[in-house]
């Protein structure tokens, strides 16, 4: 991902449009299952955004790094509590690197899906083993596509969500309809889809082997009629 989706304006009200995702049980589940794996290492946030998972996961004394695109959204994790004390690099997490030796690597909330190419995804895997330790886990929380054109994911009186997907291509465009100051306001994201058969074998490519894999960060288990999964790889 080049271009940054998340400047100005979309930075400042991220974080009242997370929906369930900011649900504090849902943070709780997911920095749970992250501090298990993390241990005593280092953990590094590939899309660190506004710090909703890496702030609770550095409380629980997980030392985090942080990699984003978007210089707002990293304002806005600046501004909070703590904020200031996690070290984040600015640049694409397909290739920026900022040290080794993590037991930990992380992708939340589809960030996988900003990369919008084949190329580009594998790049991101390679990009994380090369900061792993061995036995070090990359894990990715990522929804698995409706496969049909138009999918509406979000309804309410102030938010619609439509996802627009072509089979061809694997091209996933999320476009946000926001009831802002009385105004409705659209902002389309690309993404690229990707199946978890597929992620399997990029992580095989970049020397990691599945792990586990669950459709939730409670661990319920991943099956046909699971809409999204949570899948760790261990670095050989």
């Amino acid at each position: 991902m080049t271009e940054d989706y998340f400047a100005g304006r979309v930075a400042g009200l991220y974080d009242s449009t997370l929906g369930d995702r900011g649900d504090p049980a849902e943070v709780a589940a997911t920095v749970d299952f992250l501090v298990a794996l993390a241990g005593d290492g280092a953990a590094l946030e590939l899309g660190i955004g506004t710090g909703r998972i890496a702030l609770p996961l550095a409380e629980r004394g997980v030392r985090v790094y942080g990699i984003d695109l978007s210089p707002d959204m990293v304002a806005q994790l600046r501004a909070k509590p703590a904020g200031d004390d996690l070290p984040v690099a600015i640049g694409d997490f397909a290739t920026t690197r900022v040290g080794e030796g993590f037991s930990l690597a992380y992708l939340v909330f589809n960030t996988i899906g900003n990369l919008t190419t084949q190329d580009a995804q594998v790049s991101c895997f390679e990009n994380v083993a090369a900061q792993l330790r061995p036995g070090g886990c990359f894990v990715i929380e990522v929804g698995v596509a409706v496969r049909e054109p138009l999918h509406v994911f979000a309804l309410s009186e102030t938010h619609v969500g439509i996802d627009e997907y072509d089979a061809a291509t694997q091209r996933l465009v999320s476009h946000h309809f926001n009831l802002v100051d009385g105004r409705w306001e659209l902002r389309s994201i690309p993404f690229r889809s990707v199946s978890p058969a597929e992620l399997d074998l990029m992580a095989r490519l970049a020397g990691m082997r599945l792990r586990e894999r669950w459709s939730s960060w409670t661990r319920e288990p991943f099956t046909a009629e699971s809409r999204r999964h949570v899948s760790a790889w261990e670095k050989l």
